[in-house]
Formats: C-alpha cells, sequence, structure tokens
C-alpha cells in the first residue's frame, strides 16, 4: 500500500541567489516536502519507528536551506539526495522550494522549483 507523508510550508530565513545582496542580506522561503511510502506497520502498531518521521523531514529541509547556494535547484537537489539516502522507505517524493518576493524586475510574489524523485 502507498501512503504520503507532507511536511507543508516549513518557513525558513536563508542566503541563496545569484545576486552579491541576496547572499549577504538573504530572504524568505518556504518548502513543501511529500513522501511517498508505506506506514501500514506504523498505523496498526502506533510505532513512529516503522514510519518516516516528519520532525526528520524538517531537520533535513532546515539544515540544507542554511547552506548558502546560488541556485535553489541545487539546494533542492541536495534535499532530495539526503531524504531518499538516510531512510530507505522513501519511495517517491516531491520537494517544492518557494522564494518569496524574489528579486526581480517585476510585481512577483515568488518563484518555485519543483523536484520529484
Amino acid at each position: 500500500m502507498k501512503h504520503q507523508i507532507k511536511v507543508s510550508n516549513i518557513r525558513v530565513y536563508a542566503h541563496h541567489g545569484c545576486l552579491p545582496q541576496e547572499t549577504i542580506i538573504g530572504g524568505h522561503y518556504s518548502v513543501n516536502v511529500v513522501l511517498w511510502t508505506d506506514f501500514s506497520e506504523a498505523a496498526a502498531n502506533d510505532d513512529l519507528s516503522q514510519t518516516i518521521d516528519y520532525v526528520w523531514v524538517n531537520k533535513i529541509v532546515e539544515e540544507e536551506m542554511a547552506i548558502p547556494a546560488k541556485l535553489i535547484e541545487h539546494v533542492g537537489q541536495r534535499i532530495v539526495s539526503r531524504l531518499t539516502t538516510e531512510d530507505k522507505r522513501v519511495d517517491k517524493l516531491r520537494v517544492e522550494i518557494i522564494k518569496l518576493s524574489p528579486p526581480i524586475n517585476g510585481d512577483v510574489e515568488s518563484v518555485a522549483i519543483v523536484i520529484e524523485a
């Protein structure tokens, strides 16, 4: 059976961007993670060790978002790599990184990348 675990709207302040001022000043981001797994045993036994802990998911996102990068695409790939290598129960995942109020010429609320693996 396939189930989903969603950790939505992880809010972080991070220093990503190609412009020098972006890495100095930083900006606001929101990250959404969806994990496909089978948590039948955890549901039957009420046992956290038999599922993917969303506290762990949040921790990985916060750790990777804290490492500055030019591209959020790069940060997204680091998050995907850690989630898939550190817990083999992840069958599939979707990571979305949203950069709020990007410094571009225009009235743009946000830009985002999505990685599905």
